[in-house]
């Protein structure tokens, strides 16, 4: 490595996790550069009541609203795990428009993310409305030092409305840190009749109120937090709410499902959907049916790095739940330490984990901590993958960090204490 200058850092995105990375690699003395798409730092906490109005499935790669956060959101976590380890999460009642409550609202998050980037002066590296078209590795040139691998980064400056202006920049940096979170791009399950359902269908991410929905028939796919979440937001003004489960039994094991059929008249539960139906008929596995006017799929996000070139380095599998091979979810083995990871893992303490993540991240790059040989990180990722496997572990759960209970496959994870992931996943709500 070399010493005699300063390293340039780029990362991707200035949400939690992006704001973790820029604070620990400044706190190493490396030269950091954030760049981040939208006008604000925050990330997912950055409510935009924007959505994808021609493509409402978020079926484009990459999907024009990268937010999904809903209106009503509001943390199953208490703000004591949702802080940073030196700048914990307290309550400021004297501040206007903040929300005091042990859990609270989707703004207070946001606003605490405002004050931690304030706290840390990290403003004047973050370079807002820049969005990353490419990032490879740099071709042989002068600014190459000794055969380690640079990243060439193309941006262009973006409008509020997503629009880019002008003409795309390059730039060479010594090291890219991926931090742009993994809750925009949807997973859209298939269901026989989808492409001929003429009635309106969503994904989650581009829920924001339930005003539109006021006198409908509306089901719901899916049975995690944000499926919950939702039911209840439509409860107060849909006419029915179906919620459709992968498994029934399951379902109604859970306290949280349980209470809400108890107190919703309108409300039912059914198993999976079977095929939807021209006529607007929505036929469940049970043989049941409804006719509804919406359903909106609440099935998770796949990880999504379209602007990453790496020459299949690194890679996203086809079912969009796992990203590797990644050591220890952050370093690819062929391309590290020079390219990272932080934020990939699910079910975490977060922004603890974030923060650990960028922490070791820092410490490699500034050469007071070191990697292991490529072939041996590529072993122990290979061993991590039989292990999952061997444990049954879905693929969507490649990068879940807790314990998963094999009773549980498929429905929930065993998590080792609350739930925090910063992101529409623990933190706010589970897929």
């Amino acid at each position: 490595m070399a010493t005699d200058t300063i390293k340039k850092v780029c990362v991707v995105g200035a949400g939690m996790s992006g704001l973790a990375a820029a604070r620990e690699l400044r706190h190493e003395g490396l030269a950091v550069t954030v760049m981040e798409q939208r006008s604000d730092v925050g990330g997912q906490w950055l409510y935009d009541p924007r959505t994808d109005a021609d493509d409402p499935l978020g079926a484009a790669v990459p999907v024009k609203v990268h937010g999904s956060m809903y209106a009503s959101v509001r943390l199953i976590s208490a703000r004591e795990c949702m802080g940073f380890s030196d700048f914990q999460f307290v309550p400021r009642p004297g501040a206007a428009g903040r929300d005091a409550r042990r859990f609270p609202g989707r703004r207070e998050v946001y606003c605490y993310l405002k004050d931690f980037c304030a706290a840390f002066g990290l403003a004047d590296a973050v370079r807002l409305n820049t969005r990353i078209l490419h990032v490879a590795v740099a071709p042989p040139g002068e600014e190459a030092r000794g055969g380690e691998v640079r990243w060439m980064v193309r941006s262009v400056h973006v409008e509020p409305d997503g629009s880019e202006d002008g003409v795309a920049a390059e730039e060479v940096f010594d090291a890219v840190v991926v931090a742009n979170g993994h809750y925009s791009q949807p997973r859209l399950p298939k269901i026989q009749g989808m492409e001929e359902w003429s009635r309106r269908q969503l994904h989650s991410h581009s829920y924001r109120v339930p005003d539109p929905y006021h006198d409908e028939v509306v089901v719901i796919v899916g049975c995690g937090d944000s499926g919950l979440d939702i039911a209840l937001d439509l409860s107060g003004v849909a006419k029915e709410v179906h919620l459709s489960a992968k498994s029934v039994e399951a379902a109604t094991a859970t306290p949280a499902v349980s209470r809400m059929l108890a107190n919703h008249a309108g409300m039912r539960l059914h198993p999976q959907i079977d095929r939807l139906c021209e006529d607007g008929q929505v036929v469940f596995a049970d043989g049941s049916c409804v006719v509804a006017d919406t359903v909106i799929y609440c099935t998770g996000y796949r990880y999504s790095f379209p602007f990453l070139d790496t020459a299949g380095a690194v890679a996203v599998d086809a079912g969009g739940g796992r990203v590797g091979p990644l050591y220890e979810h952050t370093f690819p083995p062929a391309l590290a330490p020079s390219l990272s990871f932080v934020g990939v893992p699910m079910r975490v303490f977060a922004p603890w984990f974030f923060e650990a993540q960028a922490r070791w991240v820092a410490l490699v790059l500034a050469g007071k901590a070191a990697l292991p040989p490529e072939a041996e990180m590529m072993r122990a990722v290979e061993e991590y993958y039989r292990a999952r496997e061997l444990a049954g572990v879905p693929a969507h759960l490649a990068h879940a960090i807790p314990v998963v209970d094999r009773r549980d496959l498929g429905v929930r994870v065993q998590a080792l204490g609350p739930a925090a992931d910063g992101g529409l996943e623990g933190g706010a709500v589970h897929e």
